[in-house]
């Protein structure tokens, strides 16, 4: 019996997503170690993670969108504008422990937006996201005439430079932001929920699941998200730069559809996700060792999306069979 287990999990194993992915890493890892030795170093490592918490916390809000069957494109922006916002928050003397709630309060209404365009308008998420994209990054320009908005105050650089037991507070929000968001997908009524929508919408329906109610929900957690890598993202900077977050959705997107998040919807996971941004981020970080043009880093990342988008069609021909 045991061995009958036994042999039945390491079956699971060897053919999950997730091994897929592990090797992956394994290997990217190494390539890259042996081009540049201070790839795999303690250091380098943080930095990567590190780097990742503005893409990973945006990825988290895209996982949960795609497997509903939605998408969003503008979270870059809306980050962009919370680091803005929260910056010249501060520079107005406003206490860090308002400055986050505030933030938080005013780039969910770009998800309430985002979800009413959807829902009540009817239109498609990719056009109704795009335009709030240019909606938020145009009102982070206009906040602070296009230029970057120093932080001041020392409780909100400390967000950004705090280590526990050596590891970075960005690092930590990032892993527990996973942890939590990645049980409410696979052990609650919610999560439950979210993959009904996107796996049958119209069944869903049926079932009783409030499918705008949903879509409402995911679009503002989306939001934010952005908002709180916004605030994160202006504390490692010491600026709120209304031009960051730039292509990171495009980022967060490919590492999800990596992960296993299926883009027709109703399948894959955050554990998932999580390895997919560790991929790309450190495929990101390896091109910048090696000193790659940044023309030919837009071209690798572009050929990484054809790969993840490749990878979600084979994956889909497997489900069908």
């Amino acid at each position: 019996m045991t061995l009958k287990i036994l042999k039945k999990a390491g079956q699971q194993i060897l053919t999950s997503n997730l091994l897929g992915l592990f090797i992956v890493m394994v290997v990217m890892t190494i390539v890259f170690t042996v081009l540049n030795p201070g790839y795999l170093t303690g250091k380098n490592l943080l930095n990567i993670l590190t780097a990742a918490s503005l893409s990973g916390l945006i990825a988290i809000g895209e996982s949960y969108l795609i497997i509903s069957g939605q998408i969003d494109l503008s979270p870059g922006a809306v980050a962009a504008f919370a680091g803005v916002l929260s910056a010249l928050l501060a520079q107005k003397g406003v206490p860090f422990i308002l400055i986050v709630p505030i933030t938080l309060c005013v780039g969910a209404v770009f998800g309430m937006i985002n979800a009413f365009q959807v829902n009540v308008l009817k239109i498609q998420p990719f056009i109704a996201s795009l335009a709030i994209m240019s909606i938020a990054r145009g009102l982070a320009y206009i906040m602070c005439d296009g230029k970057p908005v120093f932080v001041n105050q020392d409780a909100y650089i400390k967000l950004g430079i705090t280590r526990i037991l050596g590891i970075p507070l960005p690092v930590i929000i990032l892993i527990v932001s996973f942890l939590v968001f990645g049980v409410i997908l696979g052990k609650t009524r919610f999560g439950r929920n979210v993959y009904a929508t996107g796996g049958n919408a119209a069944a869903a329906r049926l079932a009783g699941i409030k499918i705008n109610q949903i879509k409402f929900k995911l679009f503002v957690i989306s939001a934010c998200l952005a908002s709180l890598g916004g605030i994160i993202l202006a504390s490692r900077m010491n600026t709120g730069q209304p031009g960051a977050g730039k292509n990171v959705d495009f980022d967060a997107i490919t590492a999800s559809v990596l992960g296993g998040i299926a883009m027709t919807g109703g399948t894959g996971s955050l554990s998932g996700t999580f390895l997919g941004v560790l991929i790309l981020q450190g495929f990101n970080n390896g091109l910048l060792l090696l000193n790659i043009s940044t023309f030919w880093q837009d071209v690798a990342r572009g050929l990484l999306m054809m790969f993840a988008l490749t990878f979600d069609y084979f994956r889909k021909k497997k489900r069908e069979i």
